[in-house]
This record gives C-alpha cells, sequence and structure tokens, in this order.
C-alpha cells in the first residue's frame, strides 16, 4: 500500500514527461521526443535524392535553348553551274567556332534546308502510296546502288568472332563498297542532261558515300555518317540530278531502302554505335528517319504520338511509317521497360501531335547533331558543299 504523503511515481520518476504516454512495464514513454531541426552548422547534410532514373553524362543540356529555337524550314537548293572544278573533299570543322561560321554559311544553311523541305515532302504520305511522279533516272539508279551495296551483304558472310560489336567481315564489306563506289556513281551521273559536264564528279561524290555507311576501320556508325548520305543527296541536288519532285520519292524510296539496308549492316556485322547518346538518344544509331516518319504520320486520323505504345500498331504499320519502324526497332533490340532504356521516346510521345513532333525533331538535329563538333569534325567539304572562311 503506498504512502498517501509522497507523490505519485510516474510524476517523480519523469518529471520530464508528465504528458506522455508512459510503457506500464518500464515507465518508459512509449514515443520518441520530436527531433530538433537539421542545421548546416553542426550536423551533416541530409542524404541526396537519387531518382529512379539517373541522367546520362551526355544527356541534352540546352533543352531550353532547342525549345526556343526557330523551327528550320524547307529551302531551295543552289544549283551549282557548270563548268565544275570537282576536288577531293575534306575536313574542315575542329571546334565551336567552325561550328557558327558553318550554320552561318550558305550551305550551312541550305543544308539543313534541304533535309526540312525531304520531311516536308513526305507530310501525310505512306511508303506504299503512289508517288507523285514517276522516279526519275537518278532515283533509280540510287536504288540500284542500294541494292548493290545489300548483295555485297550476301556474298560478304559475318565472320566467326567473340566480341559483342565489331565483326570484322564489314571491313572486307566496306572494301568492296570503295572498289564499285566509281563505277556506282558513274551510273548516277549518266543521267544528267549532260554527262560529259559532270566528268569527275565521282572523285568529289565518292567520299560522301563511302563515309555513309559507316566507319571500316572502327567498325561502327552513327548519325554523323548517316547526315553524309544526306550530303550526299544534297550534292546530287546541287548537281540537279535530283530536283524537288524527286523529294518524295527520295524519302520514301531510296531513304527508307538505305534504313533497310543499314540495319542489316548493323544486324549482320554488329556495328558499335558511333557516338550514341545511350539512353538519352533517340536511337542507337539513326536520327533522320524519325523526322521523315513523323513527317508521315502529320494529320494521321487515328495515329498519335502515344500511338507507339500499341503493340498491334507497331506490328501492322511499322512497314508503312519510318517512324513506327524505328520504336519497333528499338523495343526488339532493347530489354525492360521502355521508359527506362527510351526515356526521349516515351516523353515524346507525350506530345499531342505529329506536327509538334516533327517541327520539335528538326530543331534537335540542327541542336543534337549538326551543331555537335565530335560529329561534324568528321563532316567533309569541297566544292558542292564549299568552306567559308
Amino acid at each position: 500500500m503506498s504512502n498517501p504523503g509522497s507523490p505519485p511515481a510516474s510524476a517523480s520518476a519523469h518529471p520530464d514527461h508528465e504528458h506522455t504516454p508512459l510503457c506500464r512495464s518500464c515507465g518508459a514513454p512509449t514515443a520518441a521526443p520530436t527531433p530538433a531541426p537539421w542545421s548546416g552548422a553542426s550536423d551533416s547534410p541530409p542524404p541526396a535524392y537519387r531518382p529512379i532514373r539517373l541522367p546520362a553524362i551526355n544527356a541534352p543540356t540546352n533543352t531550353a535553348a532547342i525549345v526556343l529555337s526557330p523551327v528550320p524550314q524547307p529551302l531551295p537548293v543552289p544549283p551549282a553551274a557548270p563548268p565544275h572544278a570537282f576536288q577531293v573533299p575534306a575536313k574542315r570543322i575542329a571546334s565551336p567556332d567552325d561550328i557558327v561560321r558553318f550554320h552561318a554559311s550558305l550551305h550551312g544553311r541550305h543544308f539543313l534546308g534541304f533535309v526540312a523541305a525531304l520531311s516536308a515532302s513526305v507530310h501525310g504520305r505512306k511508303i506504299s502510296d503512289p508517288l507523285p511522279s514517276p522516279p526519275s533516272p537518278a532515283v533509280s539508279a540510287l536504288l540500284d546502288l542500294i541494292s548493290a551495296l545489300g548483295a555485297l551483304v550476301e556474298s560478304t558472310p559475318p565472320l566467326p568472332h567473340t566480341s559483342r560489336y565489331g565483326n570484322p567481315a564489314f571491313r572486307l564489306w566496306h572494301e568492296k563498297l570503295a572498289d564499285s563506289a566509281g563505277g556506282l556513281i558513274a551510273r548516277i551521273t549518266s543521267t544528267a542532261t549532260s554527262p560529259a559536264d559532270l566528268a569527275g564528279a565521282d572523285v568529289e561524290l565518292a567520299p560522301y558515300l563511302l563515309d555513309s555507311f559507316g566507319n571500316a576501320t572502327r567498325i561502327d556508325y552513327g548519325t554523323g555518317h548517316e547526315t553524309n548520305f544526306a550530303a550526299f543527296l544534297y550534292c546530287l541536288a546541287r548537281l540537279g540530278l535530283i530536283t524537288e519532285s524527286d523529294y518524295p520519292a527520295i524519302v520514301l524510296r531510296v531513304f527508307a531502302a538505305y534504313l533497310n539496308l543499314m540495319r542489316t549492316l548493323q544486324d549482320t556485322y554488329q556495328l558499335e554505335p558511333a557516338g550514341s547518346h545511350g539512353v538519352w538518344g533517340l536511337d542507337d544509331f539513326h536520327f533522320l528517319p524519325f523526322i521523315f516518319g513523323a513527317a508521315q504520320l502529320i494529320d494521321h486520323k487515328y495515329m498519335k504520338p502515344k500511338s507507339i505504345h500499341n503493340p498491334d500498331i507497331l506490328e501492322n504499320f511499322s512497314s508503312e511509317y519510318m517512324y513506327l519502324a524505328c520504336v519497333a526497332y528499338v523495343k526488339k533490340i532493347k530489354k525492360g521497360p521502355f521508359a527506362e532504356h527510351s526515356p526521349m521516346l516515351d516523353d515524346i510521345s507525350g506530345v499531342p501531335n505529329w506536327k509538334k513532333v516533327n517541327s520539335g525533331l528538326l530543331k534537335m538535329y540542327k541542336a543534337e547533331v549538326l551543331e555537335k563538333v565530335p560529329i561534324m569534325q568528321h563532316f567533309l567539304f569541297g566544292s558542292l558543299i564549299k568552306w567559308e572562311d
């Protein structure tokens, strides 16, 4: 029996916790006191927030500048009048200042305008749609060129090797390309109104063509090589071999065949991605088919950018639209959740319409390809794409 004159046990044992619930067994408070606020002067900083998807080292850093930049507009290709002084093209870009000089030049502006014009020519067109005009002789010769290079793949099977990338048989294929380049280009230039005016053109055109299919030494391929193929087409347009009426055929027939050939080369010889942005790129290898493919889908009644997440749409329409074909290829070769291995494509799928996708990709192509020194340092300049000092 307790002493009536003594204070309650709980009050004397724990005078600081008069209003805190106590444990019946030991009398200790059942709730910990509120911790003191963090102080930068005396305490270590709280752990940094670590997002699930960490940004890559080479993630685009000038997103705001890309968004605010003007959309590249189609421009006519300035014709190169005879007599021509063809020359072996050379590399001229070595610094950011050179990049600025290139984009301020006539051919810097018109080359990007040429890409934009190719894109505009296929608005709302499927690959299987009839062409507005029959393929010109130059377009037919380009298709024959790509077909001939495809036949070289069949005669150059991959060699046994243990590396993930870089089957050495690609070097043999590239040697065959170099050996046949002069003859293949001659078939194209022979379609000119006056073929004699283009005598010796292969000296300048061949380096663009050879660099359009990857690097034989490193056994790699990337957007810089793809850009050289666009430069090869631009040179043909300057010589009058390609006209604006040919643009739909150039994209839907020639470039589509080029893309299929490159996929074959990538799969057959395990080409290494050259300068890939990793998860922060559209594709390990390509950029232009996304631009052209988005243009194809502009004003489509049913398919929206978010439709890329529908496997039935990819299966049924990837043969008609380059954008869908590229997404289907990415999903085939990469494993895991799409939002993790391709966050850029996943983000673009949230854009409301294809016109905005197309215009955004044109701006991104200028910023992330044509304004990058590691890519453009390999770009070639001669008499058809002149370097202006």
